[in-house]
């Protein structure tokens, strides 16, 4: 397969989430995954939401967990060798040993698993940290040559790592998120803040629906490095789509020199 790894395809499959009942949501996830392989084009990079497993089910999550990723792992490496497409496979509850982690795991178009990152910023407002383990590196990887990252919905609000991704060479940064109303303005206005700031791509995807009282709007978005999006969803469950040419990155980058003109020195 002869793959242009400047210009990318993209899916967002922006989805609702039942939570606590794992069989619902990866029964639906394969419907929407044979969703974004349909039509003349299809994707280069399919991204779904954080813990989309499970959703915040923590008072059950371990019993819920996938068990070391192996459902998730079968389901998605099998995918993205049938399909030749590369996945960023959201987020989910993973076990490892007696411990839980929000994990996302990343594939090529062989199948093989690339990359994982597990959230190093535990979200206290969702009691994450009484459940889950902290992660203990970044999500530093290459997906078709492109030097990529990964982080997860409230680490966004973390400039340092964002930073980080692009110092090492992200020319892209892929996010999962279970971002809930009323913080919209917030969703929208990080995201575009970390593309513009280091001049690289943002592919964010949220979840849709309602856990409990906690309402989840969506606006999964595709931000290029002049912070433009140039796909964003509503607050329905849908696949959203969106091309982007990779070789704009290092325009931006050679027009306005922030890297060269940074002064870590002194901060």
């Amino acid at each position: 397969m002869t793959v242009n790894n400047r210009i990318w395809n993209l899916a967002l499959l922006q989805m609702d989430i039942a939570i606590g009942e794992p069989e619902l949501n990866y029964a639906k996830l394969e419907k929407l995954l044979d969703q974004a392989v349909e039509g003349e084009t299809k994707p280069d990079v399919i991204i779904f939401p954080e813990m989309w497993n499970t959703g915040y089910a923590l008072d059950r999550i371990q019993e819920l967990a996938d068990e070391e990723g192996q459902r998730t792992h079968a389901l998605l490496s099998e995918f993205s060798r049938k399909h030749q497409v590369n996945i960023i496979g959201g987020s989910i509850a993973e076990k490892q040993g007696s411990q839980i982690y929000n994990t996302i795991y990343a594939y090529n178009r062989e199948g093989s698993r690339v990359a994982d990152y597990s959230k190093i910023h535990l979200f206290r407002l969702m009691d994450e940290e009484k459940y889950l383990e902290e992660g203990s590196h970044i999500g530093q990887f290459e997906l078709d040559g492109i030097s990529s990252g990964m982080m997860i919905c409230y680490d966004i609000r973390f400039p340092e790592l964002s930073r980080k991704l692009a110092l090492g060479g992200a020319q892209i940064v892929f996010v999962p998120a279970e971002w809930p109303n009323p913080r919209l303005h917030h969703w929208r206005t990080l995201l575009m803040a970390r593309a513009i700031e280091n001049q690289m791509f943002v592919v964010s995807c949220n979840r849709v629906g309602i856990s409990g009282t906690t309402e989840f709007f969506g606006h999964s978005m595709v931000i290029d490095p002049w912070g433009e999006a140039l796909a964003e969803g509503d607050e329905t469950e849908q696949v959203i789509r969106a091309q982007i040419d990779l070789a704009l990155v290092d325009e931006v980058r050679s027009r306005i020199p922030v890297f060269e003109d940074r002064r870590p020195a002194l901060y």
